[in-house]
């Protein structure tokens, strides 16, 4: 059986200070209190034949509750996680309001062995970082997508 596969948009925008990328903060009681390596590219899982362009654009509105933006896309290619799981993702120009976000949310047990359940949103807020200060804030195993934008960007210069 193939590993799991999860697909995402990294968008950017350019401001006066340089490029800044868009990162959620997981949600939920395990992340709640973390900041450094608790956020990720906006993505979710999808099985074959599904295309990870079109899970992408999906997960992207189930998760941050907006229509995936418009405009041309760089593709930053895939990156296997530490849990095994490969992540495709796309970078996307777009200047999205962070208060306009709309989380989906799951239901776990929780506390963990109580036998109650409840119900917690995917994420839990989204902010814009300069590349820098995404990095430590972002899974290790997506850091790599920051380093193919900046790519990415350098050689369309």
């Amino acid at each position: 059986m193939a590993g799991k596969r999860s697909a995402g948009l990294l968008l950017y925008r350019s401001t006066p200070a340089g490029v800044e990328v868009l990162l959620a903060h997981m949600g939920g009681p395990l992340w709640e209190r973390r900041d450094a390596a608790a956020w990720s590219v906006p993505k979710g899982e999808y099985v074959p034949p599904e295309e990870a362009w079109d899970a992408a654009r999906r997960e992207f509105e189930e998760e941050l509750g907006l229509l995936p933006p418009e405009g041309s896309c760089l593709p930053l290619g895939e990156a296997r996680q530490a849990s095994g799981k490969v992540v495709t993702v796309w970078a996307v120009e777009s200047d999205l309001d962070p208060e306009r976000v709309v989380p989906g949310t799951f239901e776990m047990e929780w506390p963990r062995g109580s036998g109650m359940r409840g119900t917690f949103p995917e994420i839990d807020r989204v902010a814009w970082f300069a590349p820098h200060e995404a990095r430590e804030r972002l899974v290790a195993g997506q850091r790599v997508f920051l380093e193919r934008l900046a790519q990415r960007l350098a050689a369309a210069d």
